[in-house]
């Protein structure tokens, strides 16, 4: 199996942690996030990407950022979620959801 774990052959994508993205989408003011959130955590947890370009295939419009950060548009791009992908251990870890205006205030690379 060379450097890949028995693990990461046997698993489908974890998210790290669904409650950071239900207690984004249950503010009021976010609300109208929940579809797309949730949507886009259902297609990811499904997944089975050895890398970024199997991942870069399904979400054309994700930005690779480096050190396995990739950003994804939410809802037309209102909203951006930062994540850090693991390949081998199939983990994806949530680093920062919110909107457009918030992203621009932060460093996706550093987050």
């Amino acid at each position: 199996m060379g450097n890949k774990s028995l693990f990461s052959y046997l698993c489908k994508m974890r998210v790290i942690a669904f409650r950071t993205l239900r207690e984004f989408f249950e503010q009021p003011e976010y609300a109208d996030s929940e579809i797309s959130l949730r949507a886009w955590y259902h297609d990811v947890k499904t997944a089975e990407w050895k890398n970024s370009n199997e991942l870069k295939r399904r979400y054309k419009s994700a930005s690779l950022v480096g050190d396995g950060r990739v950003v994804f548009n939410i809802r037309g791009n209102e909203y951006r979620l930062i994540v850090v992908i693991d390949y081998e251990y199939q983990m994806i870890f949530i680093r920062f959801i919110g909107t457009h205006k918030q992203y621009d205030n932060i460093n996706a690379k550093t987050i």
